[in-house]
C-alpha cells in the first residue's frame, strides 16, 4: 500500500461526515478527492505545495479536517510535530476546528487517539504527541509556529499578490524537512491575486514538488445554465453538492446580472470578481452579431473613442457608427508594443500574441507605442470615413494631439471632445451603453479585446447612484471597452442629444 493509499484508507475508516444528511457515517472519498490525495502523497519528488481548487460546497472543509486527522493520529503522524490550519477569518478557522472535533466525537476509534481542547481550539494526537491548532489572520497568530503541515482554507479570499499572514506560515514551514503547505479553495477573483499567481506559476514552470488540481468551468463566457459547465467546477455535483441548490443559484444569476459575477466565481470557480460587473457576460453576448463595416464608409457620422492607457501596454481607438436600425456598431483598433509582447502575454494571462497573429491587435515596432506611427496607421484605416468627433480621456492626449498634427491626422477630426472619467461625466455614457446592450442595440462582433474588457470591468457607484468604471478593481485591461463606451455615446440617439447640448455650450 502506498503512502497516498494509506491516507485514503485512514480517512475512509476513521473519519465521519461532520454535518448534513450523511452526518455520522464514514466518509467516502470521491474520485476527484482520491486522485488529488494520491498525487500529493505519492509524488516521487515529494510535495511541498498542494493545491485543490473546486467550486463552493464541494466538501473542501471536511476534506481539510480529514487530512488534519491523518497527520494528527493517522499514518502521517510525526512525533512531537505541529499542524496548523489557517483561514482568512476567525469564523472560517473555527469551522475547520469544529469539523475535526465533530469527527473525533463521532468516532470511538478517534476518541481513543485524540484529545480535544475546545477552549484553545487545539487537538492533540496522543500516540505521537502531535498538536493541531486553528489560526486566523485576524488574530495574528501565525508567528512563532513551526508546523510540519500547514493547511490554508479559502486562500482565494486574499486580494493582491502578497499577504503577511500567508508569508509567516510559509516561512515557518522551513523548520522541517519534508514539510508541506496545502491549499484548498475556490479561485480568486483576479489574475493578480495570491492564489492565482501560485496556480499560474505552476502552469508555466511545472514544479515537480507542486501538485495543483483546478476544477473550473473552462469557458469564461459559458452560459450560467450550462450543466456541463457546472460539472466541470463541481465534481461532487449530485452527490454532496446539491443539484437543486445549484439550479436555483444559476437561475438567479440568469435573471439578475448583478449576481452573475458572484455565481461564476463561487460556483463555476472562475476568476471573476464578485463585485458588480459593469456588464454581465450574458448581456455582453447580446452584441456578438457581426459588425457591418460598410456603414463606416457610406457617409454617415463616425465617432472615435480613444483610451491611451500606458504606452508600454495597450492603446485603444474604437470607431462607432449608428446603422439604419438604430444599432451602434463598433470597430476597434488596438495597439501594443512589439518588444516585450511575450512577457505581457504571460503577465496579463491574455493571448496578445495570438491576437496579433489574428490581426485583432496591432504590434507597434519598438518597446512603446509611437504615437506618430499610431496616427499614421489610423489615418490609413479611417480614410473614407466621415469622422464627426473624437472622444478622449485626458491621459497623454496632448502628446497624441501633437502627433496628430505632425502626421495630418488632426485634419481628419473636426471635433475633439474631452470626456472625464469620473462619476459626473462617465455615468451617463455607461448607462446609455448598458441600455443599448440590454436592448440588443450594440454590435461588437465578439471582438476579443472588447470582450476581455467587458468580462473584467467593475462598476463603482457613488452615494447618488452615479457609476463609473474602476480600473483599479478590474482584473485585466479594460481600455478598449472604455474607448468603445466613449465612442458609442454620441452615436446613440440618447447620447447624441446630450453631445449636441455640450458642444453648443462649449462653443457658446
Amino acid at each position: 500500500m502506498t503512502r497516498g493509499e494509506r491516507v485514503c484508507a485512514f480517512i475512509e475508516n476513521y473519519c465521519t461526515v461532520p454535518e448534513g444528511d450523511l452526518v455520522g457515517k464514514l466518509m467516502h472519498l470521491e474520485p476527484f478527492q482520491r486522485a488529488w490525495i494520491l498525487a500529493v502523497y505519492d509524488n516521487p519528488h515529494g510535495t511541498r505545495l498542494a493545491i485543490l481548487s473546486v467550486g463552493k460546497k464541494n466538501g473542501k472543509t471536511p476534506l481539510i479536517a480529514a487530512i488534519v486527522l491523518a497527520h494528527l493520529a493517522g499514518p502521517e503522524a510525526r512525533t512531537n510535530s505541529q499542524i496548523v490550519s489557517g483561514a482568512m477569518s476567525q469564523q472560517q478557522a473555527s469551522t475547520v476546528f469544529k469539523y475535526a472535533w465533530k469527527m473525533v466525537q463521532q468516532s470511538p476509534k478517534l476518541q481513543a487517539l485524540v484529545r480535544v481542547r475546545p477552549s484553545l481550539k487545539t487537538l492533540q494526537g496522543l500516540a505521537a504527541n502531535v498538536e493541531y491548532r486553528a489560526i486566523s489572520r485576524q488574530k495574528k497568530t501565525a508567528h512563532g509556529i513551526a508546523p510540519v503541515l500547514a493547511i490554508l482554507d479559502e486562500l482565494g479570499q486574499v486580494r493582491g499578490g502578497q499577504d503577511d499572514f500567508v508569508e509567516a506560515i510559509e516561512t515557518a514551514l522551513g523548520a522541517y524537512e519534508g514539510s508541506m503547505l496545502v491549499v484548498i479553495s475556490t479561485q480568486a477573483a483576479s489574475d493578480r491575486d495570491l492564489l492565482s499567481t501560485w496556480i499560474d506559476d505552476h502552469a508555466r514552470n511545472q514544479s515537480p514538488t507542486t501538485v495543483c488540481h483546478v476544477h473550473s468551468a473552462q469557458s469564461i463566457d459559458c452560459d450560467v445554465m450550462d450543466v456541463a459547465a457546472w460539472r466541470e467546477a463541481n465534481p461532487a455535483l449530485g452527490i454532496f453538492r446539491s443539484m437543486k441548490d445549484m439550479t436555483s443559484l444559476a437561475e438567479k444569476a440568469s435573471r439578475m446580472p448583478s449576481f452573475e459575477g458572484s455565481f461564476r466565481n463561487l460556483n463555476l470557480n472562475q476568476r471573476v470578481a464578485q463585485e458588480k460587473l459593469a456588464f454581465a457576460p450574458t448581456v455582453w453576448r447580446n452584441g456578438s452579431d457581426d459588425v457591418d463595416r460598410r456603414i463606416f464608409t457610406d457617409g454617415r457620422p463616425v465617432h472615435l473613442g480613444v483610451d491611451l492607457a500606458q504606452r508600454t501596454d495597450l492603446c485603444a481607438v474604437v470607431a462607432a457608427a449608428c446603422d439604419d436600425a438604430g444599432n451602434v456598431q463598433l470597430l476597434p483598433f488596438c495597439y501594443t508594443p512589439l518588444t516585450g509582447l511575450e512577457e505581457r502575454t504571460q503577465r496579463d494571462r491574455a493571448p496578445y500574441d495570438v491576437w496579433v497573429r489574428q490581426e485583432y491587435l496591432r504590434a507597434v515596432p519598438g518597446s512603446c507605442v509611437d504615437y506618430d506611427w499610431l496616427c499614421t496607421d489610423l489615418g490609413l484605416e479611417l480614410e473614407g470615413m466621415n469622422i464627426a468627433s473624437l472622444q478622449f480621456d485626458r491621459w497623454r492626449i496632448d502628446v497624441l494631439r501633437a502627433a496628430a498634427q505632425r502626421t495630418g491626422f488632426f485634419a481628419m477630426v473636426p471635433l475633439w471632445v474631452d470626456v472625464g472619467q469620473g462619476y459626473r461625466d462617465f455615468s451617463p455614457r455607461l448607462e446609455a451603453f448598458e441600455s443599448a446592450l440590454l436592448g440588443w442595440r450594440v454590435r461588437h462582433g465578439g471582438h476579443p479585446l472588447l470582450t476581455m474588457g467587458a468580462a473584467n470591468a467593475i462598476a463603482a457607484t457613488d452615494p447618488t447612484g452615479a457609476r463609473k468604471l474602476d480600473k483599479s478593481m478590474s482584473t485585466q485591461r479594460i481600455d478598449p471597452l472604455v474607448a468603445a463606451i466613449m465612442a458609442a455615446f454620441p452615436a446613440l440617439p440618447e447620447g447624441r442629444i446630450v453631445q449636441e447640448i455640450d458642444v453648443s455650450a462649449m462653443v457658446g
